[in-house]
């Protein structure tokens, strides 16, 4: 009776295993999105922003996701409002200068080789690992 017990729960107990370790969830590290729009826009520095020209549908509240080389969503949201950054290193001795917008949003991601940005439906942007100001994944647009 116990061998029927037995040859009977097995099969159950090791479906049941297989199930659980099959819906773990991967580890996620929290990381920064960067990205900088070179739009070369005349504004003061460390202002607001949103992307300008061809660059518009990078602005505050529009829609991303992260996707990897496969397509799979790994995260999403919106994005917050970019910050202008100066195109040149030297004083320009000028309130307005030539800038690029800057856009940053925290994402958890689980780890891939490779990573594509989304924004509001548009083609995806290879994204770069880059550890300079802590762990971001980044890119320049246009490339």
């Amino acid at each position: 009776m116990r061998r029927l017990l037995a040859v009977l729960w097995l099969p159950l107990l090791l479906a049941g295993a297989l199930t659980a370790c099959g819906g773990a969830e991967e580890t996620r590290s929290a990381m920064t999105v960067r990205v900088l729009v070179r739009d070369i826009n005349i504004r003061s520095e460390g202002v607001p922003c949103a992307g300008t020209g061809p660059y518009t549908h990078f602005h505050n509240r529009a829609p991303f996701q992260v996707i990897d080389a496969a397509g799979r969503t790994l995260a999403e949201g919106s994005l917050s409002s970019g910050t202008s950054v100066a195109t040149f290193a030297e004083d320009l001795e000028v309130a307005r200068v030539p800038t690029y917008c800057e856009f940053a949003v925290p994402v958890d991601l689980a780890a891939r080789d490779a990573y594509r940005l989304v924004v509001d439906g548009h083609p995806p942007i290879d994204l770069t690992p880059n550890t300079s100001e802590g762990p971001a994944l980044v890119a320049v647009v246009p490339s």
